[in-house]
């Protein structure tokens, strides 16, 4: 059996509240699960208390063989239980193909403007 630490969503609509439980992974988001050992309330002013998590309990079971979620691995790691490794995407911000083809099609237009307004002014006068 493979167990996970993962969030479960338990807030009303628009309302979001989140219990961190050890759950088989093949449980579903909101179903059964084995113990809770936190909670996490997005809608808190003071990012401080969002996360409650009891430490203890989270290390034995990462001990045991949990995997966590990757949202879980980041409250691991504010906690200093576990270590998340920083990603990096680097073509997460490349614009997409057709953001690049307007910002081509706006150059040429501009240049090709720049381009009419120069020419008539290199006119030789008669």
């Amino acid at each position: 059996m493979s167990l996970k630490l993962r969030l479960a969503r338990a807030g009303t609509k628009k309302r979001p509240y989140y219990h961190i439980v050890l759950a088989d992974a093949r449980s579903p988001r909101d179903g059964r699960f084995i113990e809770k050992i936190g909670h996490y309330d997005p809608m808190l002013a003071d990012v401080s208390k969002r996360v409650t998590l009891d430490a203890e309990r989270a290390s034995h079971w990462l001990s045991v063989g949990a995997q966590p979620t990757d949202r879980v691995l980041r409250f691991l790691d504010a906690a200093g239980l576990l270590k998340r490794a920083p990603r990096n995407n680097p073509e997460r911000a490349v614009p997409g193909k057709k953001a690049t083809e307007r910002v081509e099609a706006r150059a040429k237009a501009v240049a090709d403007k720049a381009a009419a307004a120069a020419a008539p002014a290199e006119a030789p006068a008669e």
